[in-house]
């Protein structure tokens, strides 16, 4: 019920966003979802592709420090509400959000939300009890 999610490490200037999604494309690597956070000097760009270890190992050869972590998918419907009803559920389990980022299918009827949160066994159990719809990497990357 996890999901793989691949962090790269980068510097805060100009082309290098570009940089990374280039080699991905050029290794035909599908880009599901992104999140940028940054600081003055770097960044971290998370990423959920179709093809983890190629990615993974594409960017390392090019000079980027790369990083995998699991992340939770949790389907709620496209609309007002759906993320103050997730938030809600792990509020009442005492779960910390770590970090959070989104997107929406292209049908537009459902947004996936992507979470890290400080205890990920739990968030399964508590979003599973709750109704959510947990999703699968393959899954994700079939949207």
């Amino acid at each position: 019920m996890r999901v793989e999610q691949i962090a790269v490490f980068l510097e805060n200037k100009s082309g290098r966003l570009a940089e990374i999604t280039s080699i991905l494309a050029e290794k035909n690597i599908n880009i599901r979802a992104l999140s940028v956070a940054d600081t003055a000097d770097f960044g971290i760009l998370r990423l959920i592709v179709d093809k983890v270890e190629e990615a993974k190992q594409a960017l390392k050869e090019n000079g980027f420090t790369v990083g995998k972590t699991n992340v939770i998918a949790v389907e709620v419907p496209d609309q007002a509400g759906g993320l103050a009803s997730v938030l809600k559920a792990v509020e009442k389990a005492g779960l910390n959000v770590e970090y959070m980022y989104a997107f929406v299918n292209k049908s537009g009827e459902n947004a996936v939300l992507i979470f890290r949160f400080d205890d990920m066994d739990k968030a399964i159990e508590i979003l599973q009890a709750a109704g959510f719809t947990i999703l699968t990497g393959e899954q994700v990357c079939a949207l």
